[in-house]
């Protein structure tokens, strides 16, 4: 797989990552650790060498389940992780990017991912009781002891990203981009695109949904967290089918499938972008990275644009309690 640079800090990585938060947490009962290890495994075999994941994912868990698969491949690989939620109990219960508690987390995910350095290390989400530059100076602190490589921000928004960036030089945003979503395309892109920092899409698929594996009819465990997003009613399911049937065009003429083409149109919008679709399904895994060889011609992506800017998306994201915690 062909590899890009996340914007000017040299950091290379595969053109697509692999999310791993499905396997431990989010989208119903975690996956079988054993089959999540080899479908890791494989991927780095596909040739994928960044990786995603997070404290809060289990919490814990998916952490140890990263470090344990991907320790024989030290050197080989760029396992990217975040900071700055609170964990009371097993469970999240709001943001916390106090400087003691960020090298709190940086100490613990070493010792779960089974490294020496954090190669990316993400603030999950804006903390507003915390100064961005406080924040940006502590990870500068551990950058400085060798304990994190690269300094990354979730969902923060442009005036956010700058602060940031001015103490200690932000090497990448992840934040939610896909055909259904948008956002980032307004203020973030332009300021990343000035600034050199790369740019991980998560939730390329759109939770799934692009896939055009869903439709109105279609269920999820109780511990799934679309439940909750008014996407994913079965009002929105099914509005929201005129998006599959345009990948599904598009994807008839190039011999591909619809996810494909959802990945292979972030792929052109930039060369500093890098999607993280998440699988649990080694199937999934392989029609993912397949992306990667798809090349959208320009008439392709103005088909696509003409196309997706007649069709209104039904339902907001997240609900408004959690849309709250974005900096977009």
């Amino acid at each position: 797989m062909e590899k890009r640079k996340l914007g000017t800090s040299g950091l290379e990585v595969s053109a697509l990552g692999l999310g791993c938060m499905g396997m431990s947490f989010g989208y119903g009962p975690p996956a079988d650790n054993q089959e999540m290890i080899d479908l890791m495994r494989n991927a780095v075999e596909q040739g994928i060498t960044f990786f995603d994941t997070a404290e809060v994912y289990g919490p814990y868990t998916n952490e140890t389940l990263v470090g344990e698969a991907l320790a024989p491949f030290k050197g080989e690989v760029v396992i990217a992780t975040k900071f700055g939620f609170r964990i009371q109990d097993g469970k999240q219960t709001g943001v916390n990017s106090r400087p003691d508690n960020i090298r709190a987390v940086a100490e613990a995910s070493l010792k779960r991912l089974k490294i020496e350095a954090i190669d990316l290390f993400y603030q999950h989400r804006v903390d507003p009781e915390v100064p961005i530059e406080d924040v940006a100076g502590m990870v500068k602190d551990l950058i400085q002891e060798g304990k994190v490589k690269h300094f990354g921000l979730s969902e923060a928004g442009a005036h956010t990203i700058r602060r940031a960036h001015a103490v200690q030089p932000v090497t990448a945003l992840q934040s939610e981009y896909s055909l259904w979503t948008r956002n980032p395309e307004a203020d973030i892109l332009p300021t990343l695109e000035e600034l050199g920092i790369g740019f991980i899409p998560f939730s390329p698929l759109g939770k799934g949904f692009l896939t055009g594996k869903m439709d109105e009819h279609t269920t999820f465990a109780t511990t799934d967290f679309r439940n909750i997003l008014p996407r994913f009613t079965q009002e929105a399911l099914k509005a929201n089918q005129a998006l599959i049937d345009l990948l599904a065009s598009v994807a008839a003429a190039k011999k591909a499938t619809p996810a494909q083409i959802a990945l292979a149109w972030l792929l052109a919008k930039k060369s500093w972008i890098v999607p993280i679709p998440g699988t649990t399904k080694m199937q999934r895994l392989t029609e993912n990275n397949g992306a990667a060889l798809i090349e959208l011609t320009p008439d392709d992506l103005l088909e696509i644009e003409n196309a997706s800017s007649l069709i209104k998306v039904l339902g907001a994201r997240y609900p408004e309690h959690i849309e709250k915690m974005t900096g977009l």
